[in-house]
């Protein structure tokens, strides 16, 4: 096989949908379709579909787990295509029924560790088969990057990755901004590292030092960063604009 062929087989566009609950899985797996609502249906061509499963799958969910090769689709009513449920409020909406061939599991999950809301969106195939988390698969800068690059839009001065000594103790501040008289600290808390007994301990005992030299603290979940960054920059500009007082 060619370079350009591998490189035009591996960037096949995928399509992440949502698999709302565990029957819709079966659904997928015993017959081999899945369905969107017209409302959502996407504009844009997709090869391949893979199928989100969120939180209401327990201890399988916040993770890609399958994906599968789109072989047809078609339009039809939801009462034709789940017609055990004639009764369904939506039973009279239409759908894009997606025909799948063989239903793949991905060598690792494809886990939410943000978490990031999932509705529907696009990837490449070679994104789906190599990527860690979802903000790998989308594309989603690191979460410091992101803040960096709203500080720079809102023309905030800002030391990045800056070093200082409080209480005896050094500390490394994702971002510091000073004042004549005041100084913040801008503490960005990945999900993963930041959620453990230990590492909660120590944030605490950073805090506590922290303030102790006069810092004021912001520190921004992950979570918060990457679904609402402008609440984000609000709460930086008020604490930024404390500074000059």
């Amino acid at each position: 096989m060619t370079k350009a062929n591998l490189t035009h087989k591996t960037n096949h566009v995928v399509l992440v949908g949502v698999l709302k609950n565990k029957n819709d899985l079966k659904t997928l797996l015993e017959h081999h379709w899945y369905r969107i609502p017209i409302s959502h249906s996407p504009i844009k061509h997709f090869d391949y579909l893979a199928f989100y499963q969120p939180i209401s799958f327990g201890k399988n969910g916040k993770r890609i787990n399958y994906y599968a090769k789109v072989l047809r689709t078609e339009i039809t009513k939801r009462s034709k295509a789940l017609p055990k449920e004639r009764l369904h409020p939506r039973a009279g909406n239409f759908y894009l029924i997606c025909y799948v061939g063989k239903i793949i599991r991905l060598k690792k999950p494809i886990k939410n560790t943000a978490p990031r809301r999932v509705t529907f969106g696009f990837t490449t195939l070679n994104k789906l088969r190599n990527s860690k988390n979802l903000l790998e698969l989308f594309n989603i800068a690191p979460i410091e990057i992101m803040i960096e690059n709203k500080l720079k839009q809102a023309g905030i001065k800002a030391l990045k990755e800056h070093t200082i000594t409080a209480n005896k103790k050094r500390y490394r501040l994702d971002f510091a901004i000073y004042g004549k008289n005041k100084k913040l600290a801008i503490e960005c808390d990945n999900q993963a590292s930041h959620s453990t007994p230990q590492q909660k301990i120590k944030d605490k005992i950073k805090n506590t030092n922290l303030k102790s030299d006069g810092w004021t603290i912001l520190r921004l979940s992950e979570n918060m960063i990457i679904n609402d960054i402008e609440e984000c920059l609000t709460k930086i500009k008020k604490l930024s604009s404390d500074l000059r007082e």
